[in-house]
């Protein structure tokens, strides 16, 4: 986190408790948000998301795989992220820190809660081989917010999936890779961060008012309208009117950002 002066920090803090900010939006509005899948070649599904001036990449690689023993019919999911030394002055290179470790657990968790992705179809031969399904994110310029940003791309390039056709024969596995099928999916998802400054709270947060939160709130919410999972970060605690508001913009907004997906599909 970047140390900010303590006058620039009652700045910021007065403007919001104004229901004000720097860039001029509401306490509950985001950013813009612009979303282009098929990015990576090489990738069988893709997509890069803009919120704002934060800015990821994600790529999805399948390939087969023994399940784990105590999901012997389930396919597998690991979601990787790579904070860029490019994205941000202070992200170093070298093994994945904290901030790349909790942005990929949360982003992780926030597909398998939803139920995004259709597991169970991801067996090929019951107890033996399953489809193993690699995410890799990659944050590629930061400016605040990078959970939702990082939920929107990892499910916009789910969305683009695609795996190689598969038949067995003989009990052999053959894989057409000239012949491609949508990965199934169940649901879609959106995540909304929240921030408490001052006496408020704030929705997609840029980095200047990360850095001087006293406490941040992401809600996962399915298409539904269904609360999957949330996540507390920062140092101070949060009242039950922040939560409880939180959730009610939550619920509102992932409507608006479901739509994103639709534009693109």
């Amino acid at each position: 986190m970047n140390i900010i002066p303590e006058i620039t920090r009652e700045s910021i803090t007065h403007l919001i408790n104004d229901e004000k900010r720097g860039d001029r939006r509401d306490l509950s509005q985001y950013r813009d948000i612009q979303i282009e899948t098929d990015v990576i070649s090489k990738a069988e599904g893709s997509s890069r998301v803009k919120l704002g001036d934060t800015q990821v990449i994600v790529g999805v690689k399948p390939s087969i795989g023994t399940p784990f023993s105590d999901t012997p019919n389930v396919g597998v999911l690991m979601t990787n992220a790579e904070v860029l030394p490019m994205a941000d002055p202070n992200f170093e290179p070298g093994p994945p820190n904290e901030d790349s470790v909790e942005l990929a657990r949360v982003v992780d968790r926030v597909i398998r809660e939803s139920e995004m992705v259709d597991l169970e179809k991801l067996s090929i031969v019951n107890g033996e081989k399953v489809w193993m399904i690699f995410i890799d994110l990659h944050v590629i310029d930061y400016d605040g917010n990078l959970f939702d940003a990082a939920t929107l791309a990892v499910a916009s390039a789910l969305l683009n999936t695609k795996l190689p056709k598969i038949t067995i024969t003989n009990d052999k596995i053959n894989i057409d890779n000239e012949s491609k099928e949508d990965l199934i999916l169940k649901n879609k998802v959106s995540m909304s961060t929240f921030v408490k400054i001052g006496n408020k709270m704030v929705l997609d947060p840029s980095l200047e008012e990360e850095d001087i939160l006293d406490a941040r709130l992401s809600i996962g919410v399915t298409e539904a309208g269904e609360i999957c999972t949330m996540q507390k970060g920062g140092e101070k605690p949060l009242l039950k009117e922040d939560i409880i508001e939180s959730v009610k913009i939550a619920i509102s907004k992932s409507k608006e950002l479901i739509k994103k997906y639709d534009e693109i599909s």
